[in-house]
């Protein structure tokens, strides 16, 4: 177990004297007071109060590897090869992807922090320490690149469904963003990032990166350049991120399972109760030209229909950013 982590199980038992932390620690009380600090920089709110000592400003919500399995399925557990949870990592798709796939089944990976959290196009992704889900999954598929196509999708309904069932009415803007209606237009929750490779015809590795917004410290939302939500602004009750964690896995690796043998089809349906865009005005962005067109929803192969001027068009990812015109 890292320090770290010992120091805020500590401090999550109730309030404690500098001088306590050192001797259980064995460190100095300057060790302990870097220590502290260095977790307030990570984002965490603990208060130094006269005559109690350290202790957190609001409750602890630690990822536990333990507590995920056993909120899982059946289905989910018999799909399951590994599950870990690390404290710092630079991106859980890294690690995942720079590991071996288990002999069976999925490998799941979560972090309390990352360094090099990213998103779509390279674009940071706030990560900051014990506050929000960063939770990956890597998994073999046959056939070829080809069938990786539409596969964000059916994460990205997994995931919209998970966070549903918390009471949140989530919404999916294609082809990567989880989203919730505010009152200025849509605000970001989380996203997923798929990566991987193999043959162009043979096996391949995908790995899916979903990072879900939970209790986003006011420094690091400060610095993400978009409209974004979380789901305690959203009313959601901590602690949650196990029981999140274990609804995504839940509904995920049941649903990888059925893509590899099924395609995209099936979930068409479940997709377009999430869709945000379908019906709406959007701007599309195609290097430097923005054409407006209107949303039709999804295509069978996982492409964004849009009519605009010059007909109907199917748009893929990668091509293009969308975002939803704003109506005054």
């Amino acid at each position: 177990m890292s320090l770290e982590r010992a120091l805020l199980q500590r401090l999550a038992a109730g309030p404690v004297s500098g001088d306590v932390l050192a001797r259980e620690y064995g460190l100095s009380r300057a060790a302990v007071w870097k220590r502290i600090e260095a977790l307030r920089a990570a984002g965490l709110g603990i208060e130094a109060r006269a005559g109690r000592g350290y202790t957190l400003a609001e409750p602890l919500d630690l990822l536990d590897a333990e507590a995920i399995r056993a909120g899982l399925t059946a289905d989910a557990t018999a799909l399951l090869g590994s599950l870990d949870v690390a404290w710092t990592l630079d991106s859980t798709n890294s690690e995942l992807l720079r590991q071996p796939l288990p002999a069976r089944g999925a490998a799941v990976l979560l972090a309390e922090r990352q360094t090099g959290g990213r998103g779509r196009r390279g674009r940071d992704w706030a990560s900051p320490l014990a506050t929000n889900l960063y939770l990956s999954v890597a998994l073999g598929f046959d056939g070829g690149l080809a069938r990786l196509g539409g596969l964000s999708l059916v994460a990205g309904v997994c995931v919209a469904e998970a966070v549903a069932a918390l009471g949140v009415p989530a919404r999916l803007k294609w082809p990567n963003d989880l989203v919730v209606e505010g009152s200025d237009g849509l605000q970001k929750l989380g996203g997923l990032l798929i990566e991987g490779g193999g043959e162009h015809a043979g096996p391949v590795r995908a790995v899916i990166g979903i990072g879900i917004n939970v209790a986003m410290p006011a420094a690091a939302g400060a610095a993400i350049g978009q409209a974004w939500t979380d789901l305690r602004r959203l009313g959601v009750a901590t602690p949650v991120r196990n029981t999140l964690a274990a609804g995504v896995i839940s509904r995920l690796l049941p649903a990888l399972d059925a893509f590899a043998r099924e395609g995209l089809a099936p979930f068409l349906p479940r997709y377009n109760t999430f869709d945000a865009l379908r019906d709406m005005a959007v701007d599309i962005h195609d290097g430097g030209r923005v054409t407006t067109g209107i949303a039709l929803g999804i295509a069978a192969d996982g492409a964004l229909r849009v009519r605009t001027d010059a007909g109907e068009r199917g748009l893929h990812a990668g091509e293009v950013s969308l975002r939803r015109r704003a109506h005054g």
